[in-house]
């Protein structure tokens, strides 16, 4: 029988997709207020790896990511879904998003994605969301899985990543 022991802190991150570059501000505002502050911007990167958001709000989409200086406990992440598909709400327009908030967490050696859809990969955490290991820590790189989205795939992605790795390191002492 093994022992049972709690999970340790992860370090929160939230992807951001919209076309509307003059939201980011506000949102990240609202983030702040709720998880503290924000140790980590990534640059805009054009969402260009898929048109899945382009029928719901438009063309010209922009990617960010940030992440938090607080850590969390891994099954927060269930509650923080929950907010951001309230903010997403809260900028919406006529039933449309005009911002798309993805949390997830990062540990030494992965990266978690949580969303409101199962899919065979993903396991159901409670309250109707779900999670999924996006990206695995090996040979001093992420790598993906057949699931991984092709955007969480690239090189640009994967470097974002383990910069806020390496923040997180520090964090906890292993830098």
């Amino acid at each position: 029988m093994g022992n049972i022991f709690h999970p340790s802190a992860v370090k929160l991150i939230v992807a951001m997709i919209t076309n509307s570059l003059s939201l980011l501000p506000e949102v990240e505002n609202l983030l702040q207020k709720k998880f503290g502050p924000i140790d980590f911007h990534s640059p805009i990167i054009d969402f260009t790896y898929t048109d899945y958001y382009e029928k719901e709000m438009g063309k010209n989409l922009k990617r960010k990511f940030v992440s938090f200086e607080k850590l969390i406990f891994p099954l927060e992440i269930i509650r923080i879904k929950h907010y951001t598909n309230r903010l997403e709400r809260k900028f919406s327009h006529q039933g449309r998003r005009n911002i798309n908030l993805d949390p997830g967490y990062l540990y030494e050696g992965k990266l978690i994605l949580v969303s409101t859809k199962d899919n065979l990969q993903r396991i159901y955490l409670g309250k109707g969301i779900y999670g999924e290991v996006t990206l695995y820590f090996k040979h001093a790189e992420f790598q993906p899985f057949m699931w991984t989205y092709p955007d969480y795939r690239s090189p640009e992605y994967r470097h974002i990543f383990k910069q806020i790795r390496n923040i997180f390191r520090k964090q906890i002492g292993k830098e």
